[in-house]
């Protein structure tokens, strides 16, 4: 039997957790926080970026030169070059940044940058920082970074509990993904910052998109930015985490130091030192294609619940691109399209509309809860003729020959994009289920080009076969799934790389009330 004394300290710690806990609903008043904002057009235009993007961009009035960055380690070098090539701002906004490799490189170019004097603001959710606290608080020491952080937790760990306090704030997460440098150049699109995302990872790799833009749309990311930034959910994370101790600057440096030395870093070194992106950009010879370019983006007040319908990034892309009239093309990793999302698209289908969607297979998943909202539609989504591919693992998946729109075929599926009628093209951190409607924040453009939504078509004419499942329905409306593979056609009549447990699971999942929340 436990001592008095034992049970004395139990007893006190559990009232140490309870009062962290309760005081995890009390976020400190934002009274005081220093306001800035983006860089204006006229000091952009003075830097080397603007001098030289400027000309380009009043040849295209009214338009943005995007480029898209469908390369794993072309997308790293991109935002590493932009980093090193600004002379007076960054503006950096994630949902996701990791401790690890390129997260790592990435950080300490941030600090580089600062040192040179570029004011740096870095924008990130606080639930994708696992691990990085001290970092943080190391870079917003500096006098040219300020950190801050959106929706955070003030328990630091383990940050889970702090759900069962505050659920309905933390709940809402920013899932925005943005690098802004000079107000001149951003990339925007569905990468996080991590090794998964850039190809450098021995475990899942994200296939995904993002774009890089210059011209008009530019301002309208760095206004948004500000909005976010000046938002009732972000915090300076001075409030939020204990000051650096002495020496993590050095430890930073060093880390990255070992990293750049590493044998698996030396691959990302040499692209780095191969990448010709400003340099590029700067003589004019970037291939852009110069499109009206609109950005889409939530209403930061969306991070407490606080957002009127209209100000919502749904909302906004319905105003924009109105019904399809003859094809919808989408590609969505976290495809949940509920009951009256399966039905909008079934009597899209209905009006003549070919609908094709794109997502993982449960095999390739890496969020199995999420796949069971969209499992539970799919023979009605069937039923109704859209027509449903499944990425395939990166197990069983061949790799496809050149450049694709979507990267490498051997990952997880991670884009976020779909064309309309063959002329405009989303990009972005929407997913297409209810979180990214309802609760999470979210940034986008949508794209009137042509030439890019023909590439969006030309996944599903010829990659797809090579790199996803299409499903259909037997006679007794039983799901099977198609592949073809050296001219021949192999079908499953069971969810291919699975095992009983993990489709078990999705069928218990599937009787769960928990769909708003996917």
């Amino acid at each position: 039997m436990p001592s008095k004394r034992t049970f004395a300290i139990v007893l006190a710690a559990v009232g140490v957790l309870y009062a962290a806990l309760m005081g995890g609903c009390a976020l400190p008043p934002l009274d005081g926080r220093e306001a800035s904002s983006a860089l204006s057009q006229q000091e952009a235009r003075a830097t080397a970026l603007g001098k030289a993007i400027s000309p380009l961009a009043d040849t295209h009035a009214g338009l943005s030169g995007i480029h898209p960055l469908a390369d794993a380690r072309d997308a790293f070098a991109a935002r590493m070059s932009l980093v090193r090539a600004a002379e007076r701002t960054l503006d950096v906004q994630y949902y996701i940044w990791r401790a690890d490799m390129t997260g790592t490189l990435l950080l300490e170019a941030l600090y580089e940058a600062a040192d040179r004097g570029v004011r740096v603001r870095l924008l990130l959710d606080d639930n994708g920082i696992a691990g990085l606290d001290d970092e943080l608080a190391a870079l917003d020491a500096h006098a040219n970074i300020q950190v801050r952080l959106f929706n955070p937790f003030l328990l630091r760990w383990p940050k889970m509990l702090g759900y069962f306090t505050d659920f309905s704030r933390l709940n809402r997460r920013m899932h925005n993904k943005s690098l802004t440098a000079d107000n001149q150049v951003t990339i925007i699109g569905g990468r996080n910052i991590g090794d998964e995302y850039f190809g450098a990872s021995d475990g899942v790799l994200f296939s995904d998109l993002d774009v890089l833009a210059v011209g008009k749309v530019v301002d309208d990311v760095s206004e948004d930015f500000d909005l976010y930034w000046q938002s009732d959910s972000s915090y300076p994370v001075e409030l939020i985490l204990a000051p650096a101790e002495p020496g993590w600057r050095e430890a930073l440096r060093e880390s990255a130091a070992g990293i750049e030395g590493s044998e698996a870093a030396e691959q990302y070194i040499s692209v780095l030192k191969e990448a010709t992106f400003v340099k590029r950009l700067r003589q004019g010879q970037l291939p852009l294609e110069w499109a009206v370019t609109r950005m889409v983006s939530d209403d930061p007040a969306k991070g407490l619940g606080q957002a009127p319908p209209e100000s919502m990034l749904p909302h906004q892309l319905d105003e924009i691109l109105g019904a399809p009239k003859h094809r919808l093309e989408l590609v969505s990793p976290y495809f949940v399209p509920t009951e009256s999302g399966t039905q909008s698209l079934v009597n899209m289908v209905q009006r003549g509309v070919q609908v094709r969607v794109l997502t993982n297979a449960l095999e390739a998943t890496d969020v199995i809860i999420v796949h069971s909202g969209y499992a539970k539609r799919r023979e009605d989504l069937l039923r109704g003729g859209v027509q449903l591919y499944e990425m395939r693992s990166a197990a069983s998946t061949p790799q496809p020959q050149g450049s694709r729109l979507l990267g490498s075929s051997g990952s997880s599926l991670h884009a976020k994009t779909f064309a309309v009628d063959g002329e405009r093209v989303f990009v972005g951190s929407f997913n297409f289920d209810p979180r990214s409607a309802k609760l999470n924040t979210e940034l986008g453009f949508v794209i009137d080009s042509p030439a890019l939504a023909r590439q969006v078509t030309r996944i599903f004419s010829q990659d797809v076969p090579r790199m996803a499942y299409r499903l259909g329905l037997d006679e007794d409306g039983e799901i099977y799934w198609l592949f073809h593979k050296d001219d021949q056609e192999q079908r499953f009549d069971v969810e291919p790389g699975t095992n009983w447990w993990q489709r078990a699971t999705i069928k218990f999942l599937q009787l769960l009330p928990i769909d708003p929340l996917l």
